[in-house]
């Protein structure tokens, strides 16, 4: 009989069977269930240790066999799933309250065969600079596009249907940054109400994709998604979920880590520390709970050849006790690791813990989410004052917080909208957020959105308060797109799409979260107009961002200059509400000039013609047209608008 080991931990088959490791130092009763097509099972002990190991080899073992643990608690026997499994023989669910007996009733894990045809198709690989990231949920986003197959709709293979694949030629789209796509567990009160955690962040397992977006077999469809994404020059950025899980606080279910070895977790006495708002907060500084996120990673980025990842509550994967340390154990071993340090990394840089807000200190190679673009770009364009520095600050890639020394590799990113908020359509739609749906008597959700209905509260058919909207919009893309840094849009935004003022949606798995795709003139327009933004942005920024980066970042012209042309003085950055950037490559090369009008009047700008440039229109909110040719020395820029030209050298 074949001798088993320790490493690597989880069901791997060989030619002969399969080897069953777990940690579970102090739990040498721990059986191995494995499982027939009627759900009976047989136990198998697991009669070889390795400082905490457990584990054994069953002959005739085949991939598709389902398993699990049987763990004797003083509430009973449950069964345990496995923290390494790769996969689940179907959605997760059971009817509260978690008890042994329901244990055996939830999925089981299954024993994977790793091996895929990617057909010699290999990874993108774009640069940060030309990276555009659209936040897309797996199922919401091809759940009603009628051009979709309808046993794809809301399925991983329709991510990479021909119908999406066209939309994102269309779109200029070139990376994909998807919800959590881990095996999630809906929390306890969203079972009692029968509803589900839709974006995902409650994870049961992390290895393991979920079955709720699969017809068949998630493993080998997600794998052939990704393919496809990347035959077709598209990254795909997994929003991962490493700060909780799904087990909760001391009074939570227990689904593994809990029964295995509460060290995972941090403590304070008998009680989860909550650093998260979910009843429990991983402890990476616990050397397993490490590996176990470690093994993870480089998991989904060979075996799935995932480009990169968006780490939720990130502040926490840093944390040691009660504080933040850029330079803790979870950091270097990104940063030695010959596989993750070449993908991706970017981090939610802030948890609800002490000292939880770490915007601007992670270390060099991750790109943080930039909540204070977005909080001051809702601000300014809504009109409000005492916002143009900040503005004009964030618009220069927020060097306050991330040094142009360390850029491409810690750009920032910037976005105005988020799988968490309003969308785009509802930011110009409502003042106040609309959750009662949710079942928490509004309660829940920001309360401070810094958006505006411009005269109505939701939709209208008003039209001088449907125009005043639009162009808010594209005032926020073209703000968001053309700033230094890595844009996030919300794919939702492209449709236009509302969530009725909900700001919250996690548990609407239904019509509110799903994309409209049902056209009309007005989301037509805006969604051709965001086509040419993203383009242009391809186009004409990733030169300026790497010219404005590293040590070569002052060789190239930069100018605040007043309407009139003249230069700005430190007193007008508390006067003006109208202003010029003039960017330039080098001493003689290509040129940009921004023209910011956030007052209620017109505004005339007078271009630089020093050198004979021709400036042509490559963003203009004023309306949907560009590339326009220029062809007098000024430039009248209506109320509210955002004109950027171009001149090449």
């Amino acid at each position: 009989m074949p001798s088993s080991s320790p490493y690597p931990l989880g069901a791997t088959l060989s030619s002969d069977g399969c080897n069953f490791s777990i940690y579970a130092p102090s739990h040498n009763n721990l059986l191995l269930a494995l499982f027939d097509e009627n759900n009976q099972y047989q136990t198998y002990s697991l009669d070889n240790e390795y400082r905490g190991i457990l584990h054994t080899h069953v002959e005739g073992i085949k991939a598709g066999q389902k398993y699990g643990f049987v763990l004797h608690h003083s509430d009973g026997d449950y069964l345990i799933s496995d923290p390494y499994a790769k996969a689940l023989e179907k959605p997760l669910y059971y009817k509260p309250p978690y008890t042994p007996s329901k244990s055996f009733q939830i999925a089981k894990s299954i024993v994977v065969d790793d091996n895929f045809d990617w057909q010699n198709i290999g990874k993108p690989l774009h640069a940060r600079e030309d990276m555009v990231l659209f936040e897309t949920h797996v199922k919401g986003v091809t759940k009603l596009n009628p051009d979709v197959p309808h046993r794809h709709q809301g399925r991983y293979l329709g991510l990479a249907s021909e119908a999406m694949l066209t939309f994102y030629k269309q779109q200029n789209i070139n990376t994909l940054q998807l919800l959590p796509i881990a095996a999630c567990m809906p929390e306890p009160h969203l079972l009692e109400n029968n509803q589900s955690n839709y974006w995902g962040y409650n994870p049961y397992l992390f290895m393991a994709p979920d079955p709720r977006f699969a017809d068949t077999d998630a493993v080998l469809e997600l794998k052939t998604t990704i393919r496809e994404l990347h035959r077709h020059g598209i990254e795909v950025i997994l929003d991962v979920v490493y700060n909780h899980t799904a087990e909760g606080g001391h009074d939570g279910p227990l689904f593994n880590l809990k029964g295995l070895d509460e060290n995972y977790y941090f403590k304070h006495g008998d009680l989860f520390a909550n650093y998260t708002g979910c009843g429990n907060t991983l402890d990476l500084s616990y050397q397993p709970t490490l590996n176990l996120i470690m093994d993870s990673l480089r998991y989904w980025a060979q075996e799935y050849q995932i480009d990169g990842f968006r780490f939720d509550l990130a502040a926490t994967l840093g944390r040691e006790g009660d504080n933040f340390n850029p330079n803790s154990a979870f950091f270097k071993a990104i940063a030695q690791d010959p596989v993750l340090k070449q993908v991706k990394l970017i981090a939610e840089p802030w948890d609800i813990g002490p000292n939880g807000y770490q915007v601007g200190h992670f270390p060099i190679g991750w790109n943080e989410c930039n909540d204070r673009l977005r909080d001051t770009t809702r601000s300014f364009w809504r009109g409000d004052q005492g916002y143009l520095k900040e503005f004009t600050t964030r618009l220069m890639g927020s060097r306050d917080l991330y040094s142009a020394a360390n850029w491409p590799h810690n750009l920032t990113v910037n976005y105005i909208t988020y799988h968490d908020g309003f969308t785009l359509q509802d930011l110009v739609s409502y003042r106040q957020k609309h959750n009662g749906d949710n079942g928490e008597q509004n309660r829940d959700g920001h309360g401070d959105n810094r958006s505006d209905n411009y005269g109505v509260e939701g939709e209208t058919d008003n039209p001088t308060i449907i125009e005043k909207r639009e162009k808010q919009k594209r005032n926020f893309i073209a703000s968001l797109l053309f700033s230094f840094g890595i844009p996030h849009i919300l794919t939702a935004d492209v449709l236009s799409h509302s969530q009725n003022g909900n700001n919250n949606a996690y548990c609407q798995d239904n019509e509110l979260s799903w994309l409209n795709w049902q056209m009309s003139v007005k989301k037509d327009n805006f969604r051709q107009w965001i086509s040419l933004m993203v383009k242009a942005r391809q186009d004409f920024m990733p030169a300026f961002i790497k010219a404005f980066s590293g040590k070569h970042r002052h060789d190239n012209r930069i100018h605040w200059r007043r309407v009139d042309g003249t230069t700005t003085e430190h007193d007008d950055w508390n006067t003006l509400n109208a202003v010029a950037l003039h960017l330039g490559l080098g001493e003689k090369g290509d040129e940009m000039f921004y023209c910011i009008n956030q007052t209620s009047a017109p505004a005339r700008f007078c271009l630089p013609s020093d050198d004979n440039q021709h400036w042509v229109t490559i963003c203009d909110t004023q309306g949907y047209e560009v590339n326009q040719i220029i062809t007098d020395k000024q430039l009248l820029v209506t109320p509210c608008s955002l004109v950027i030209l171009y001149a090449k050298a």
